[in-house]
């Protein structure tokens, strides 16, 4: 009996992750999975490996997710976890953006360009040597949601399942890096049609965005993920997921960093 349960678990897991997988490459809503596979975060961070083992598309870079520590408290997690972005994903400041019932919200990052001698480095990742992998800096909106037709978050085995419920990447000017107070730039999103504003600060972003940043690096060092060329990481969201009230543009700014923005048809 338990052969054959953990045959038909198998069996299971790769006839879901087909699902997830189409309706991500078809850009399609499908029925909710099974909540087996999303309660806990290991078993929906095996579904995530296995839906991304099948697509063969470009890497532009990785994602933080579940970044804001009451949100971690609040769902008894011990760390956030990353997914990884398509190049499909990825657009210019000002690109249109269509949404759908599923559709989360909006965030804003600060997101990181790496060099990719990082994946020849043989030691972790520390406050006191991040600095020499990093490139560029610029900000960032990301449009999140599911490819399936539920609402909310109970879990982050939700998002994480849902390849890290990530839709779309909007990325501004990138700036070459310096250091600066990263813990504690102020940063908004508005949507000024509907006079819809949101104030938030870097420092809601698992400390800082250099320090989730130094999370997600050594999350992929640790599963041997290996590009050929500079990626990209977005850190977390400094304003948390803000509902989008209307369609129109929405236009992201922090503090020193830069701005970017994106038109939700």
């Amino acid at each position: 009996m338990a052969q054959y349960e953990f045959v038909n678990m198998k069996t299971s897991i790769e006839r879901i992750s087909d699902k997830l997988v189409r309706a991500f490459l078809k850009n399609k809503i499908i029925a909710p999975i099974p909540s087996r596979f999303t309660k806990k975060l290991k078993e929906a961070e095996k579904l995530r490996r296995l839906c991304e083992s099948k697509i063969k598309e470009p890497i532009i870079g990785f994602k933080a997710a579940g970044t804001g520590i009451p949100l971690i408290k609040k769902l008894k997690e011990k760390e956030p976890f990353y997914a990884s972005v398509y190049k499909r994903n990825f657009l210019k400041s000002g690109k249109r953006v269509k949404i759908n019932n599923s559709t989360l919200g909006i965030e804003l990052e600060v997101c990181y360009q790496i060099k990719k001698s990082f994946f020849t480095s043989k030691s972790l990742i520390t406050k006191k040597n991040i600095s020499k992998y990093i490139l560029n800096m610029a900000t960032c909106i990301e449009v999140v949601g599911y490819r399936q037709r539920k609402k909310g978050i109970t879990s982050f085995g939700d998002l994480c399942s849902d390849f890290g419920a990530n839709v779309k990447f909007l990325i501004g000017p990138k700036k070459k890096f310096k250091k600066i107070n990263i813990g504690n730039l102020k940063t908004n999103i508005t949507n000024y049609k509907i006079n819809q504003s949101v104030d938030g600060n870097t420092n809601s972003v698992y400390i800082n965005p250099l320090n989730s940043l130094r999370f997600v690096l050594n999350k992929i060092k640790k599963d041997k993920k290996k590009l050929n060329k500079n990626f990209w990481v977005f850190t977390g969201s400094t304003v948390g997921v803000v509902p989008i009230k209307s369609k129109g543009i929405y236009t992201g700014k922090i503090d020193k960093i830069g701005s970017v923005k994106t038109i939700i048809v």
